[in-house]
């Protein structure tokens, strides 16, 4: 999509502020943060000694467990905390201990009391070893969407106020289309969510802008549903600039102005700069949203059950991550098919979590 270029080809700088920085980066990027370094604090320690007991561990069955509890949230998530006593080689340990994991399992779970042949003083439950790899993907996702996401927010904001810095300075100016995919007025300010994405040489990034004392957007059309808007590309700064219906922002003499606004005249030949309108949205039916759903849940059954094959079958080790998980979710005849096939190949080695015993060592 193209737009003409009314503007002079001299350097000409815009009015402050006309890109802004939206309001919930100042408290959500510091608070997605916290999280990060929250659940890094809260998981990864016991995650580590979970890891280290599972070098060499040791069943106790003298052992008592006490105040073990499970949640479970939002259907997924399940936290599991209890209070460990136990005596080993004449002394006498206690220690609370907590894991996270995913799980869609119903019920209750039936564990134990697990410490370290080498460090007695590590002790945790049997269901935390069992699930051990899948707390360590667990931490890992959630670690790495909520602190990507935070750096995500982070340079986007550096990028704002890197180009509010670089608007400062005349530039020439370049006129492109750009989608409005989001507004909102309050307290007589119009914000304005707008995106790169319909310019010949667009960019894709999205910029926030606000716009005061009766200001509308110059509106120059629409396209695939959605409201165009005339914004300008100033000099080498990575954002456009929404441009407001009388060109205030722009340092235009009157004349300039005038000038400029002239090939938009038949947008509000009755004297009326158009309003921003609620643009119509395509809708999906209920029947394609399920097939959709159902596609890509095959996809994912498909994918998972074709890398369960790969890992009894095929796979060089039988410690492989998240085959092991797998495994271990799978129902008992195929579980005890698969633990077959790695036996086959590693059964002079350590059996993996989902094939080993009570011991965690010999294969069931």
């Amino acid at each position: 999509m193209t737009s003409p270029s009314p503007f002079p080809s001299r350097p000409l700088s815009l009015a402050p502020n006309v890109i802004s920085t939206p309001r919930a980066y100042f408290w959500s990027t510091p608070i997605v943060l916290l999280l990060t370094a929250f659940m890094l604090i809260w998981e990864a320690p016991g995650i580590y000694r979970d890891f280290q007991i599972s070098q060499n561990p040791l069943v106790l069955d003298s052992g008592d467990v006490q105040n073990g509890r499970c949640t479970t949230r939002k259907g997924v998530f399940t936290d599991c905390e209890a209070r460990l006593v136990y005596s080993y080689n004449g002394r006498d340990y206690e220690t609370d201990v907590e894991v996270m994991f995913i799980d869609f399992h119903i019920g209750d779970y039936e564990t134990g009391l697990v410490i370290s042949a080498d460090h007695p003083e590590l002790a945790t439950i049997s269901l935390g070893l069992d699930k051990l790899w899948n707390r360590i993907i667990t931490l890992a996702v959630l670690t790495v969407f909520l602190g990507g996401l935070g750096f995500a927010m982070i340079f986007l904001g550096l990028r704002i106020w890197r180009v509010k810095a670089q608007l400062r300075h005349p530039a020439v100016l370049v006129p492109v289309p750009v989608e409005i995919t989001a507004f909102d007025r309050r307290r007589r300010v119009l914000s304005i969510t707008y995106s790169d994405k319909i310019a010949s040489d667009k960019t894709g990034r999205s910029s926030y802008t606000r716009m005061k004392d009766r200001e509308e957007p110059l509106i120059i059309g629409s396209a695939n549903g959605k409201t165009v808007g005339l914004a300008v590309r100033h000099g080498k700064t990575a954002l456009p600039v929404l441009l407001d219906h009388r060109l205030q922002r722009v340092s235009l003499t009157d004349e300039e102005r005038t000038a400029a606004l002239a090939p938009f005249a038949h947008i509000y030949e009755d004297g009326q700069q158009p309003l921003l309108v609620d643009a119509p949205t395509k809708t999906i039916s209920i029947w394609k949203r399920l097939q959709m759903f159902l596609g890509v849940l095959l996809l994912m059954v498909v994918g998972v059950f074709g890398f369960w094959l790969w890992y009894v079958t095929t796979s060089d080790t039988q410690f492989q991550s998240p085959g092991m998980d797998i495994n271990n979710m799978m129902p008992a005849p195929l579980n005890r098919w698969g633990c077959d096939q790695l036996k086959k190949r590693f059964g002079q080695d350590r059996a993996p979590f989902g094939c080993a015993a009570a011991d965690y060592t010999s294969w069931k």
